[in-house]
């Protein structure tokens, strides 16, 4: 397995494209989206990213209706966490769907499609039960 430095898996994002994507959905929504590509090696890319999500502030929307994508690209993990609000209207099975759709691209070495489905889907799933008035 060859370990990719952040820097380089940074590079390889299109920062312009990423940014205007989580605007275009953040648009259709009261929610937020989060992209964190991580510096680190993490064993847990869940409690990485739950802690991130903490540290972010995320945690303190009042309709708990923020979501992270975290990636680390060092450990070849990554994960994808809804604050309580987005995760009581979806359930596990929209993130676990969610994550294996990211892998299929992942595996491909497809970063960029990978992160943008994500952004997506969550930012369509904020806007069905989050919308924006």
């Amino acid at each position: 397995m060859v370990i990719m430095h952040p820097k380089e898996f940074i590079k390889q994002l299109p920062h312009d494209t990423l940014v205007s994507v989580i605007r275009e959905t953040e648009q259709k929504t009261t929610g937020q989206i989060r992209v964190l590509i991580s510096h680190k090696s993490v064993t847990d890319p869940v409690a990485a990213a739950q802690k991130e999500f903490v540290r972010l502030g995320m945690a303190k929307s009042p309709e708990q209706n923020s979501a992270l994508i975290f990636v680390a690209p060092r450990s070849h993990k990554f994960a994808v966490i809804g604050d309580e609000g987005v995760h009581a209207k979806c359930g596990d099975e929209f993130w676990q769907e969610l994550a294996k759709t990211m892998t299929e691209y992942f595996r491909k070495s497809e970063f960029n499609e990978g992160i943008i489905h994500g952004v997506r889907k969550v930012g369509e799933l904020l806007a069905q039960h989050f919308p924006r008035n």
